[in-house]
């Protein structure tokens, strides 16, 4: 069963070798961010799953990411590589799946600046356009698969929240961010999996449907949820919560 959950933003410039001279802007997102990270490590899990968002149909990097998977942030010019977790598979990560996607990598970094050694760790790639009740059956079967799950789900929201954003701006943007962050803050599952699909699309909100499979894993669980971060610096909604 779920006992408690992590919803992280998931920028490479959460990063701060990435996000170099800029790094401070966010560095109350990533206290944030380790503060949610306490509180999965006093729930005591036996099994930490991180699900992310990947784009869609891009089926390479869809799926299920061992402990030991292994991503960098070669790409965006920096030379810093990442493992999940602490441990190593004996299952070749390489031939299945490749390195880690970006949102996967940075919750890597997240994990390795927490220290995290709480529990064993996986990572669940999932498509951005996965629909809401395909979203919910792959959280419960995440939240049925140990007797103490806890989750670390990455996502953004709308990148639609001003001209500059990476989706320009569109009016609807900040209405769509406050609901999520309502949803978030309160741990209401039903309205997480009444997020509209076309419309968190068409404002690029790529954490849409982590933060769905996280209401699925919840299914019938009375969480408290706490919302710690709520910004929407570059124009891209970022949110932090913790549910427990």
């Amino acid at each position: 069963m779920l006992v408690a959950a992590a919803v992280c933003p998931c920028p490479p410039l959460l990063v701060p070798e990435v996000a170099a001279g800029a790094a401070a802007e966010l560095d109350e997102a990533r206290t944030a961010c380790l503060d949610a990270l306490g509180v999965l490590a006093a729930s005591r899990p036996d099994r930490l799953v991180v699900v992310a968002p990947v784009a869609a149909g891009d089926d390479t990097a869809q799926g299920r990411y061992l402990e030991g998977a292994e991503g960098s942030f070669h790409g965006f010019g920096v030379d810093l590589p990442v493992r999940l977790g602490s441990g190593y598979s004996e299952e070749p990560q390489e031939a299945e799946r490749g390195p880690l996607p970006t949102p996967l990598a940075v919750a890597a970094w997240l994990l390795a600046r927490a220290d995290w050694a709480d529990a064993p760790v996986e990572g669940l790639a999932v498509d951005e356009s996965l629909d809401s009740a395909s979203c919910a059956a792959a959280g419960r079967e995440l939240a049925a698969a140990a007797g103490r799950v806890a989750l670390l789900v990455m996502g953004d929201g709308s990148a639609c929240r001003t001209l500059k954003a990476p989706g320009y701006l569109d009016e609807r943007a900040a209405g769509f961010d406050e609901g999520v962050a309502r949803a978030l803050g309160a741990a209401d599952t039903a309205a997480l999996l009444a997020l509209d699909e076309q419309l968190a699309h068409e404002l690029k909100a790529a954490g849409r449907a982590p933060w769905q499979v996280l209401a699925g894993a919840a299914d019938g669980r009375d969480l408290d949820g706490r919302l710690l971060y709520e910004d929407a610096p570059y124009g891209v909604g970022y949110f932090v919560a913790s549910w427990s």
